[in-house]
């Protein structure tokens, strides 16, 4: 279903979708679709890593046509995209004016509370707590995509150890697949990056971690195993990964089943 820009149900709406990749784009391309305005914002390329596209990685997600994703083109049907760095505050003050009579940050913070409280669907992965339990603390931290709360009432709510390391979104000025978030995590457990090893659910966050000159194990646990073939090794669960500490606690020895 289409409706022909500025009619539908929905026409006079003005939606600005920061989002990525699936829930977002699928919910704002259903606004569209009912006659909403839907005014796509992506990160442009970095111009610090030359050859590297920007915008919402769904636009080269799987099934690629003429190189590009179908599911960015069904996704994006209806839309506008505007690129915009949002760490700049140019493009923040651009993002004020499209939408004057929001509160950018009130409403940020109220849907990251209401993602962090909604647990329908939330489990821990299996083999996750066993994994951790096997290495010893301060030999490990969190990197993830996701804001500090959402990401510590995830951990709380699956009853898993808090790390002396969690770095998010709120502590990096560049995401993945860029290195920094990696990086920082590295520097803060106070551990050379070429001696650490990542695990990652995501093409990009397997990209980040080669950028950053670490090792990486892809799990298959929202791409397929094909998509994840730049990692170094690829599982199906996380109970393949078996850790142990080298003689005289000089390092940790990691076996892939």
């Amino acid at each position: 279903m289409a409706t022909a820009a500025g009619a539908g149900p929905l026409a006079g709406l003005k939606v600005l979708e920061l989002g990525q990749l699936i829930a977002g784009p699928f919910a704002a391309k259903t606004l569209a679709d009912f006659g909403a305005e839907v005014i796509k914002i992506e990160a442009p390329p970095d111009p610090k890593r030359p050859g590297t596209a920007g915008g919402d990685p769904l636009r080269t997600w799987r099934l690629l046509k003429d190189g590009t994703s179908v599911w960015w083109q069904v996704q994006s049907r209806n839309k506008r995209s505007l690129a915009l760095d949002l760490k700049d505050p140019e493009a923040q003050e651009i993002v004020r004016r499209l939408a004057p009579h929001l509160d950018a940050k009130a409403e940020t913070l109220r849907l990251e509370k209401r993602e962090a409280d909604d647990h329908q669907g939330v489990s821990v992965m299996p083999g996750a707590a066993e994994l951790l339990k096997a290495i010893p603390p301060g030999r490990w931290c969190v990197v993830t995509s996701g804001t500090r709360y959402l990401a510590t009432a995830r951990l709380q709510l699956g009853n898993l150890p808090m790390p002396k390391v969690l770095v998010s979104a709120d502590d990096v000025s560049k995401g993945k697949p860029h290195p920094e978030p990696y990086l920082m995590g590295a520097k803060l457990l106070g551990v050379n990056p070429a001696e650490c090893l990542v695990v990652e659910d995501a093409p990009a966050g397997i990209r980040a971690a080669h950028a950053g000159g670490m090792k990486a194990i892809g799990i298959t646990s929202t791409y397929r195993a094909a998509e994840l073939q730049e990692a170094d090794a690829v599982v199906q669960k996380l109970g393949q990964i078996k850790v142990g500490e080298l003689r005289g606690g000089s390092g940790l020895a990691i076996e892939v089943e």
